[in-house]
């Protein structure tokens, strides 16, 4: 479903081909949704954003009305380091060499990886209820780790994540919004479809080898950036939830 007052298109990045809302002039900035959503999470944000940038909102690789190749067994593909680069190639495609980056969640992930392999593109960088991969799952044997569920269990081998969710879609997204917001009726009916209706095989399996890359390739990246003491650049916004206890020191952590 489009954005409101967005357009639609669809371009050719590499081997995939990606959905893209667009709106607006100006500087340019790009919203990265995550799992598990698409572009449409952004329907209240990207309107006002809109009035004052040049709007770029992606489904990422694979998710919702995005195709993207299968991943490999180790997520291969769907590495945070592969989709930055393929955002990079959308919006050079578009004409912005440099552009502000917000990611929430998945495409948070993105968003860091971006600045960090790219630190040319990037001006600005957004995270939202987000820490980076490695520390992630340093944190997961703490208290919270039940709701971190998606970590280990998408990134199982194929097929047994993909027959899971295929099982029971409905069942896991209400379990998602019932259990990940603090008011669930802040994700409304019209949202709850539009994600339903992109949990089909194909995206299923792009989702599992973007959690199978985390748990294979991303954190190696990660744990290289940090051995080597490299750093994002660009300025970063953090935004966290009021509620999300697990992240209470996120700033310290992005500070680093």
């Amino acid at each position: 479903m489009s954005l409101p007052v967005f357009s639609e298109s669809r371009h050719r990045v590499g081997a995939g081909d990606l959905h893209v809302e667009t709106a607006g002039e100006g500087k340019a900035v790009v919203l990265l949704h995550g799992f598990p959503e698409t572009s449409f999470c952004w329907r209240r944000v990207a309107p006002r954003l809109a009035a004052r940038y040049a709007v770029v909102a992606p489904d990422l690789p694979g998710y919702g009305a995005s195709w993207a190749p299968a991943g490999g067994p180790r997520g291969e593909g769907f590495s945070k380091r592969e989709m930055a680069a393929t955002i990079v190639d959308l919006m050079e495609l578009l004409g912005h060499e440099r552009f502000a980056v917000v990611g929430h969640d998945r495409g948070a992930r993105v968003a860091y990886r971006l600045a960090l392999d790219h630190p040319g593109r990037a001006t600005h960088v957004a995270v939202l209820n987000t820490v980076p991969t490695l520390d992630q799952f340093e944190r997961i044997g703490d208290d919270p780790s039940l709701g971190f569920w998606p970590w280990f269990l998408l990134a199982q081998p194929a097929p047994f994540p993909e027959r899971l969710l295929e099982a029971d879609p409905d069942g896991v997204l209400e379990h998602v919004f019932a259990t990940w917001t603090a008011d669930p009726v802040a994700i409304d009916a019209e949202a709850r479809d539009v994600y339903r209706n992109a949990l089909d095989p194909e995206t299923i399996a792009a989702i599992c080898a973007d959690y199978r890359a985390s748990f294979h390739i991303d954190r190696l990246h990660d744990a290289e950036d940090r051995e080597a003491g490299r750093r994002i650049g660009a300025p970063l916004l953090l935004v966290t939830g009021r509620e999300e206890a697990q992240l209470a020191d996120a700033a310290d952590v992005w500070r680093r």
